[in-house]
């Protein structure tokens, strides 16, 4: 009997560490671990590794190589000799949102960010959270600045030393606001522009490289940013947009030219495989639809139950920016509710207007990435969100595609543990790993026209008070 050949994805992501131990040829998963993260957007980054040290703990016997796909944007600041001076700073932290408004007008405004690395900087990315920090008293000490993936790959290798030899990859690169993926280098007068001065930056690795090797002798691929690591698990391919329902809501698709967006809604990142990965994110998902359902005093399958059976919302719009939000960029947002009567302050009607509400965002998301020339042939729907029967009805319609669910997986993991099967083999290209796809829920017949067109109403016209800080005292 031939024995396996194994690697081992993890996936550092805001919530959790979950490990993936995969047959390299296959990618079928024969181990599995996970631990929490602590509930917070400013995290000590040996917490990442307690829970690496949990999640990994007896499953990684035979495993010849490791990636990390890590939570993008996350400002880690390490000094010389590799000690963190500031808690990591994670996306979704909007105390940068004034700081983003200065960098912008710094450089020139939106077409000036686009030119330079693809991309409008908000709130989550490193760069705004770069000036944010530059005033306070750590900031002095910093001698680097490092991504949460990058952070993991170097401590997991055995010969680390400071902050010499620490990597990066180009998709995780892409998201810091200090690297474009049109030249493939960093921008460092954006680095001295945020922070005042010069920091070290990882060497960004090639998409296969190995970079080094752990204490219990495994080869350590690139890794990623979670995303692209997403994007190499699901296998995308040209005219497939992934949109993901988790925490956060993400639009994203393979191309193989970059994108320069002046409006701010797409991400101009690169992917795992040396080409692109224009992405859109909303910083409200899933949770839009737990907390209508608190709400409404509904168990979550009492809530799909009624979203899915209601006749529609008639004409309820409901803004999902219970967060704040990232896409449209207005971080001091609250939720808003437009369309009260009492024919439609029932709960069937509430939960239809939250799906509807949550789903018309990220229509939006997908048809920024229309009109950045992505074809959209076809909807990969993921995400705990996309457990939900209501959101596989009425995302079709609202979408505008077709929609299909790939099986339920730790995609950010098994994309990291198939490059790094691709790093072990030394081929040209990725394993070809087979992603099982279900049917999702039959879709029901909406008027997505006119849906869509009460939201960008109420959105439009609720703007200028949804820019503002709200008063909460």
């Amino acid at each position: 009997m031939t024995e396996l050949r194994l690697v081992a994805g993890v996936d550092c992501s805001t919530q959790a560490t979950k490990v993936l131990v995969c047959d390299a040829v296959t990618g079928e998963v024969v181990r599995e671990g996970r631990a929490p993260h602590p509930d917070a957007t400013q995290v000590d980054p040996a917490e990442w590794w307690k829970a690496w040290e949990l999640a990994s703990d007896g499953i990684l016997d035979g495993v010849q190589a490791i990636a990390v796909g890590g939570q993008q944007h996350g400002m880690v600041l390490l000094d010389e000799s590799g000690e963190v001076v500031h808690p990591a700073v994670l996306w979704n932290d909007t105390s940068s949102a004034d700081a983003t408004t200065e960098l912008i007008t710094e450089l020139g405004g939106p077409e000036a960010w686009a030119e330079a690395i693809g991309s409008v900087p908000v709130p989550s990315f490193t760069v705004t959270k770069l000036r944010w920090v530059r005033d306070k008293e750590e900031a002095s000490r910093a001698a680097a600045v490092v991504l949460p993936h990058d952070w993991m790959t170097h401590r997991l290798a055995a010969d680390r030393s400071g902050i010499s030899g620490i990597t990066t990859d180009r998709g995780d690169a892409s998201g810091t606001g200090w690297w474009s993926p049109t030249t493939n280098s960093y921008r460092t007068d954006l680095v001295e522009l945020a922070f005042g001065r010069q920091l070290a930056l990882p060497r960004v690795a090639g998409p296969a490289e190995i970079v080094g090797e752990t204490s219990f002798g495994a080869a350590i691929a690139a890794g990623t940013g979670d995303n692209a690591a997403a994007a190499l698990g699901l296998d995308l391919q040209p005219g497939d947009v992934a949109v993901s329902l988790g925490t956060s809501g993400t639009a994203f698709a393979r191309s193989s030219h970059p994108t320069k967006d002046a409006t701010g809604l797409v991400a101009a990142f690169a992917d795992a495989t040396g080409e692109y990965l224009p992405l859109v994110c909303t910083l409200n998902a899933a949770r839009v639809m737990s907390a209508t359902a608190q709400m409404l005093g509904l168990e979550l399958s009492a809530f799909d139950e009624a979203a899915i059976t209601s006749p529609g919302s008639d004409g309820l719009v409901l803004l999902p920016f219970l967060d704040g939000e990232r896409t449209p960029d207005l971080p001091h947002s609250t939720g808003l509710i437009y369309g009260l009567t009492r024919a439609t302050m029932q709960p069937a009607t509430m939960a239809r207007a939250a799906v509807e509400g949550l789903l018309c965002g990220l229509a939006d998301a997908v048809d920024a990435l229309r009109d950045q020339g992505v074809p959209v042939q076809r909807v990969l729907l993921l995400g705990g969100g996309a457990r939900a029967r209501s959101v596989q009805a009425l995302a079709p319609a609202l979408l505008g595609a077709e929609v299909v669910l790939p099986e339920p997986a730790e995609y950010v993991a098994l994309g990291a543990a198939r490059q790094a099967a691709w790093a072990l083999s030394g081929a040209p290209t990725p394993p070809t790993w087979n992603i099982p796809v279900g049917k999702p829920e039959p879709p029901v017949t909406i008027d997505a026209t006119t849906i869509r067109a009460n939201y960008e109403q109420v959105l439009t016209n609720t703007r200028p008070l949804l820019s503002q800080p709200y008063n909460v005292g």
